[in-house]
């Protein structure tokens, strides 16, 4: 298996192909990519059977990745387009899943306290809820509405409970249909820190993009169906060393182009020598950007809009 470093399905293809000089699909892997609008693309990988799962180390499914990159910090229009755009993958997938009727449970994974993990718990504070209005005041939900609750279990380290348990517990009480699980995810590439939105219909593995792997949250290990929404907020310093050493090297081709030496130097993947240079003095820091305060408010907004327009 590849330490992927990265929990986004589209890197992991990009990396495995990499790896093994592939220009076509990998066996077992769709992919395609569509152009949303003039600031926004997707990229649909699609694991078809446990060759291109074990070739990604993800399950079978379905993983659409929303690239933002010009939207770090979006506008009052550009939030309200990507919102629409992104709720209609959302509303395709719970219809897939459930009926008109079935009733959704959003969970906010992270730690509230820690800015660049507490994207979860933001969100489902802007979800709306309507369980209790349709029991006790149904006058006041439009008509149609879903029943929709929400909740951010906290952490192990604050909880002293796995996220699962916690989770379980109110599934195995509430009863819903579907579950949609918001967490902070982890990218090998500077570039889409907090610019990228990935949804996925194979559930979530908390705490896997920077080693503090949790145990699962999906259909097998709830009973019910469990879309994950995620949006990278840390890289890595290895990723980050990596990233720069392809942009110092770029600025060197451009100024010295027929050197055999660094074309071949960037045309390889140095992320496992850089970070076994790290890791012997504790080196390898995850690392946020300094505005993530702004940039989680920014996807707070286009997150919990999406899954309120789909539900």
């Amino acid at each position: 298996m590849y330490n992927f470093r990265t929990d986004m399905a589209d890197e992991r293809r990009d990396i495995f192909k990499k790896a093994n000089k592939l220009d076509d699909n990998i066996p077992g892997i769709e992919s395609f990519e569509r152009i949303e609008n003039e600031y926004i693309k997707s990229n649909t990988v699609k694991i078809l059977d446990k060759q291109g799962e074990q070739a990604l180390g993800k399950p079978i499914g379905k993983y659409v990745t929303f690239d933002l990159k010009n939207l770090k910090l979006a506008g009052e229009e550009e939030i309200e387009d990507a919102s629409n755009i992104i709720s209609n993958e959302i509303r395709a997938i719970v219809s897939e899943k459930i009926n008109k009727e079935g009733e959704v449970l959003v969970i906010g994974l992270g730690n509230q306290f820690v800015t660049p993990d507490s994207l979860g718990p933001k969100v489902v504070s802007e979800i709306e809820i309507t369980r209790h209005l349709l029991k006790y005041a149904p006058e006041c939900v439009v008509e149609g509405a879903r029943s929709v609750s929400a909740v951010a279990p906290g952490v192990l380290g604050t909880t002293g409970i796995e996220t699962l348990e916690i989770v379980k517990g109110i599934v195995d009480n509430v009863k819903p249909k579907l579950l949609i699980v918001i967490d902070s995810l982890a990218s090998k590439s500077i570039h889409r820190i907090s610019s990228t939105i990935q949804i996925s219909n194979t559930g979530i593995v908390p705490g896997a993009g920077v080693g503090n792997t949790r145990k699962e949250l999906s259909e097998n290990t709830l009973g019910i169906p469990v879309i994950a929404i995620g949006v990278p907020m840390v890289v890595d310093l290895a990723t980050i060393t990596d990233d720069c050493l392809d942009l110092f090297i770029g600025k060197l081709q451009d100024e010295a182009k027929s050197n055999d030496y660094l074309n071949q130097l960037k045309n390889q993947d140095n992320y496992e020598e850089i970070r076994q240079a790290l890791i012997p003095n504790e080196y390898n820091m995850i690392v946020t950007p300094k505005e993530i305060d702004e940039l989680i408010e920014n996807m707070k907004e286009i997150v919990s809009r999406s899954i309120n327009y789909a539900l």
